[in-house]
């Protein structure tokens, strides 16, 4: 029977890991010097599809941690969060990212994916970044607003993504009845292109890569919700909240755009190292501009922003990071491992 973690990689079309994303690099001195005990010889970090954020910013992640840690990582590419979240709690994957929608969702046992199973076995690292919701039709196509995407051929992302899971949900309130598909970003973009579908309705954070390869070929359409559109998505659903997309994030975009997001952390494993975990922080949280110049949603990757996970338990690694900067994390939000 195939792990779950080779089940992804189906839908990802035999994708394979991302890369190992650095040859291997001389140990700073700091990792030299930390005590290794029962570290893990290689990690793996599940992101999402090829075209996406996820995809670029744990590539990013995972080659600082190599570089600066000497431990080997690769990045996976699987179905998104919902993904994500089973494979951890399954061991199939280290480390990884997730929206905390979805995330919620698996926390307490209601994923479609993995029903009536709490997944338990995961724990919170830091904040990444928040994911606006968005979506791109061609300009010749004349869609520029949600509501025309009925009857349309509209892509999703992957099946298991936050993507694909909240805009189902958000057709179903707003009463869209779109003709829904779902694939890899990168794949989307290329149906779009090429007239196999009408629009590309996403998640991920800005600007999506997929997206600006997209409208720097074609005239494009990038859009996000009316303000009617948005105050029932609020108030249906908690984990979301107003955004708006900065005017010249795309250049097919005449001004802001309107929407709404939802928050992303980065998890780990239960079982890995609290010793591990701690430097991984470090190495992520402590280099804001080399995260940046990985992605620039890498921006909003700041401790300050721990509060933005009300659910999940830390990592006691960490909570140890974060105690160091003056941050106290909630008793909720600990695990039991440190109650004990």
């Amino acid at each position: 029977m195939p792990t779950l973690l080779e089940t992804f990689k189906r839908t990802a079309k035999g994708a394979v890991a991302a890369a190992a994303v650095v040859a291997a690099i001389a140990l700073a001195p700091s990792a030299q010097a930390q005590d290794r005990s029962g570290w893990p010889s290689s990690i793996k970090l599940g992101t999402a599809s090829q075209g996406g954020t996820y995809f670029v910013y744990g590539a990013g992640w995972a080659g600082l941690v190599q570089e600066m840690l000497g431990v080997p990582a690769t990045t996976e590419v699987t179905g998104g969060p919902v993904a994500n979240m089973a494979l951890i709690h399954k061991g199939d994957l280290d480390f990884g990212m997730v929206t905390m929608g979805p995330a919620y969702d698996g926390w307490i046992g209601k994923l479609d994916l993995a029903p009536g199973v709490e997944l338990k076995n995961v724990r919170a690292l830091f904040p990444m970044y928040p994911t606006p919701f968005q979506v791109i039709a061609m300009k010749g196509s004349g869609i520029t607003s949600v509501s025309e995407l009925s009857g349309k051929r509209v892509n999703l992302g992957p099946r298991t993504g936050t993507a694909a899971t909240y805009w189902s949900k958000f057709f179903d309130t707003l009463g869209v009845k779109a003709n829904v598909q779902y694939g890899g970003a990168a794949d989307a973009a290329g149906q779009l292109q090429d007239n196999l579908i009408d629009a590309f309705a996403f998640a991920a954070g800005i600007p999506i890569s997929a997206f600006s390869q997209v409208e720097a070929q074609n005239p494009a359409n990038i859009f996000g919700f009316t303000d009617a559109e948005m105050e029932k998505l609020l108030a249906e659903y908690p984990s979301v909240t107003r955004f708006t997309i900065p005017e010249g994030t795309y250049r097919s975009a005449q001004g802001p755009i309107q929407t709404v997001s939802m928050a992303n952390f980065a998890v780990a494993s239960k079982d890995m190292p609290e010793s591990f975990v701690y430097e991984v922080m470090k190495v992520v949280l402590d280099n804001p501009e080399r995260m940046q110049q990985v992605h620039a949603a890498a921006k909003d990757t700041k401790a300050e922003n721990w509060d933005q996970n009300g659910f999940l338990w830390f990592h006691p690694g960490a909570v140890k990071y974060y105690r160091e900067k003056g941050i106290e994390i909630p008793e909720n939000l600990l695990p039991p491992e440190m109650k004990k």
